[in-house]
């Protein structure tokens, strides 16, 4: 989600968790679910974030608008009121908890108390209008890609066509469709002897209930390293073919 005004603009990740959060030595959360007594170890949501405003300003200089730099700032918003951070003071300003969130009150002119008018305003120059209009132009009209994450911190925006290899892995794929699945995550696995290189592939379920997809319920697979993926990236008309093995991540629009 990314909310423009005049004057700045922040990308705003959702995230839908209930327990208990707590940081990691490396920036990664965990999750400790009340229900399920499960703990999961989830990427620095905030990082995710900061890469996915990274993506956005390249595609919007892509697009012919030179933003200012520090125009973008990023919030990880967590609407569960059943989620506890511990402790909070552990956790970057960035990341809203339920608490925070209902504690910004409207002011006059349509502007939000708190951390929302800080992002907005935050003392920098407002942009000319008409760059304005071009921004929030571009935005709407800016094409839904899905996101392959490469190793070497390198990311390709496209459109996920299919998977290819032997017919137990396709068949172990089967259920990997976007209208089923949001998100995928890439784990190598080593195997000694004559048993093939495998890799455990995660996969996040879509979850329409939310306004964020559900971090709770990832479930695994493993398939054979051989298992490539066709990807036709943006503005190009040939498909393009990678290893599984070399791929981090995809995410896949709805």
């Amino acid at each position: 989600m990314v909310l423009v005004t005049e004057g700045d603009a922040v990308v705003i990740s959702v995230k839908n968790l209930s327990g208990i959060v707590y940081l990691n030595a490396d920036g990664s959360w965990n999750c400790e679910s009340g229900n399920k007594h499960q703990t999961e170890r989830l990427p620095d949501p905030l990082m995710e974030t900061k890469k996915q405003a990274s993506i956005l300003e390249s595609y919007l200089e892509q697009r012919g608008v030179a933003l200012p730099e520090g125009y973008f700032s990023c919030k990880v918003v967590l609407p569960n009121p059943n989620l506890r951070i511990i402790p909070s003071s552990d956790f970057p300003s960035e990341v809203i908890t339920y608490d925070q969130w209902v504690q910004q009150k409207p002011e006059p002119k349509r502007m939000f108390s708190g951390w929302l008018k800080g992002g907005f305003r935050g003392g920098k120059k407002e942009m000319q209008e008409s760059i304005h209009e071009k921004l929030n132009f571009i935005l709407r009209t800016a094409p839904m890609w899905d996101r392959v994450e490469l190793q070497g911190n390198k990311y390709v925006l496209g459109e996920f066509l299919e998977f290819m290899g032997k017919q137990e892995d396709i068949q172990a794929l089967k259920n990997i469709k976007r209208s089923k699945v949001s998100r995928l995550i890439i784990k190598k696995r080593s195997w000694f002897g004559l048993t093939p290189y495998m890799l455990q592939v995660l996969y996040s379920p879509r979850d329409y209930r939310s306004e964020g997809t559900s971090d709770s319920e990832w479930k695994e697979l493993t398939v054979r390293s051989s298992t490539e993926v066709f990807f036709r990236p943006e503005n190009s008309t040939k498909v393009h073919k990678s290893k599984l093995s070399s791929i981090i991540s995809l995410s896949l629009t709805a």
